[in-house]
């Protein structure tokens, strides 16, 4: 199993960058239900908040980004990913991953920034700074623009310039929904870790195959067989 290197990681000590993330989580009784058939219930909710802390981690090292706000009901996952130096807000529409997303950007935008926003999957644990940044420089040129998922079904990543409402249609074959809504696909090389987010035993395969961060490798490398399966 590969980590990330040493140093890959930096502090964000200047976070003066444009965009406000928005990363959605479910209670962790309740999320990656699909990857407890190759890891076990027990150790499930531990993945799945050690991908949301893999996620925060990079995403705030991005020089781009501004902050992260994190919407979720799940008190442990909220004191978590706050010591990173996420914001956390409740998710009180409690009315679906959408509703969510609508609520974490319209909180992002009400603290007088007018600012552009992104919604970004919670599961991507190999995720790369500088790969994001990327993604954020290409997304700055459209009023709203997204990254599918590594299958090509799906999407990790969904951005509204100031002023465009985000309007997302995640869940299921997001991308041609996405697509079909005027949103502009995101489509260069290199980005592998933007668009790996896990669901099975064999995305986690792949995530560990690219490279985790420190909270999922300390947890994924026993199980690492398993998630052949």
């Amino acid at each position: 199993m590969l980590t990330r290197q040493e140093g890959e990681i930096a502090t964000n000590t200047d976070p003066t960058g444009p965009w406000s993330l928005v990363v959605p989580l479910k209670p962790l009784a309740r999320a990656k239900s699909r990857l407890g058939r190759a890891v076990g219930g027990e150790l499930r909710p531990r993945l799945a908040l050690a991908f949301a802390q893999d996620t925060v981690t990079a995403a705030l090292a991005c020089p781009s980004v501004r902050d992260v706000v994190v919407v979720t009901d799940d008190p442990e996952a909220g004191a978590a990913l706050a010591a990173l130096g996420a914001r956390t807000v409740a998710d009180s529409p409690a009315a679906g991953l959408n509703a969510a997303l609508e609520h974490g950007a319209r909180w992002a935008r009400g603290r007088g920034r007018g600012a552009a926003v992104a919604a970004l999957n919670a599961d991507l644990p190999a995720l790369r700074p500088h790969e994001l940044a990327r993604v954020l420089d290409f997304a700055t040129a459209f009023p709203r623009a997204f990254v599918a998922d590594a299958q090509g079904i799906g999407t990790t990543f969904l951005s509204a310039a100031p002023g465009v409402e985000l309007r997302p249609l995640f869940g299921g074959s997001s991308r041609a929904r996405h697509l079909a809504s005027g949103a502009v696909e995101i489509t260069p090389s290199g980005l592998d870790s933007v668009r790996r987010d896990v669901d099975t035993g064999g995305d986690l395969r792949a995530a560990l195959a690219l490279g985790v961060g420190r909270f999922t490798a300390l947890l994924a490398a026993p199980v690492a067989p398993a998630a052949d399966r």
